[in-house]
């Protein structure tokens, strides 16, 4: 390694260590976990959720797959058409493609944009239980070593 990337990288520190310190004191201010006035704490907490939000595949989680597989959790935003009346019905179909889908176009796309925001803060919150429980069941299994050691 050269000096030049030794300093790149304490430079990279000393502002990711600015940026959490600030949204430590901006999370204290609006009345977040009273918990974060212990900086070590907070880092910790930090870390275990960033390594949630930014080194897991958010669609290989286990909490999707233990959902009942009769319930599709996630989103349907395709819209489908259909009709049960076979004469009139055509007629129907037609009125609500050539009309009303055009006149409601502007709250299906607006409507798909939250759905798909929806379903990417689904993920990241799965992303992070799993985190947690991870980090729990090391826990417990480090306090279990430790009193199972004379």
């Amino acid at each position: 390694m050269t000096d030049s990337t030794i300093r790149v990288d304490a430079v990279m520190s000393e502002i990711e260590r600015d940026v959490r310190t600030r949204l430590r004191r901006h999370l204290i201010k609006r009345g977040g976990a009273a918990d974060y006035q212990d900086e070590e704490l907070f880092d910790a907490v930090h870390s275990v959720l960033a390594r949630a939000v930014d080194q897991r595949n958010l669609d290989a989680t286990l909490l999707p797959e233990l959902l009942d597989s009769d319930i599709e959790w996630r989103l349907q935003t395709h819209l489908s058409l259909s009709t049960h009346r076979p004469t009139v019905g055509r007629f129907i179909l037609f009125a609500k493609r050539r009309i009303l889908l055009p006149m409601s176009r502007w709250l299906f796309e607006y409507s798909q944009e939250n759905f798909r925001r929806q379903h990417h803060l689904n993920q990241l919150l799965f992303a992070c239980i799993e985190e947690l429980a991870l980090e729990n069941a090391r826990l417990r299994r480090d306090v279990m070593n430790r009193s199972l050691k004379p």
